[in-house]
């Protein structure tokens, strides 16, 4: 197994997960991701989860559905997803290739995805992490 850099992270803050994807995944590594966040959400009792793709330059069709296909379980779980930080050229090309993120909500990054899900779950933002002097 390698000791590399994580390719993922899963933090909780409060009732929300944080999951966010450092680098491209390969369809393994996309699918253990899968399984380790629909696993975390039980485990924590999660009501939202945040899918952070910030640092990803391209989203292949496989990577796209399984991200479709997290916030469907997710959704069976009792969670809403969202998913925040789709690089311009990755949305272009999602458009150009006629890939999308279906029903899943999108947000232009982390603080505006937790404004979502505050707003969806009728729950507050964790204190945590604002950034308003709050």
């Amino acid at each position: 197994m390698s000791s590399g850099p994580a390719l993922v992270s899963i933090l909780r803050q409060g009732h929300t997960l944080v999951a966010s994807i450092h680098t491209a995944l390969d369809d393994t590594e996309m699918l253990r991701f899968r399984s380790d966040l629909i696993a975390a959400i039980g485990e924590h009792r999660s009501r939202g989860v945040i899918i952070d793709v910030a640092a990803l330059d391209v989203l292949d069709s496989f990577g796209a559905r399984t991200l479709r296909t997290i916030a469907e379980m997710a959704r069976l779980r009792g969670a809403v997803t969202v998913i925040v930080g789709i690089q311009p050229e990755v949305a272009f090309a999602m458009v150009q290739l006629g890939m999308g993120t279906g029903n899943v909500p999108t947000a232009l990054d982390l603080e505006e995805g937790l404004a979502y899900l505050a707003e969806a779950t009728g729950r507050p933002v964790p204190t945590a992490v604002r950034d308003d002097g709050a």
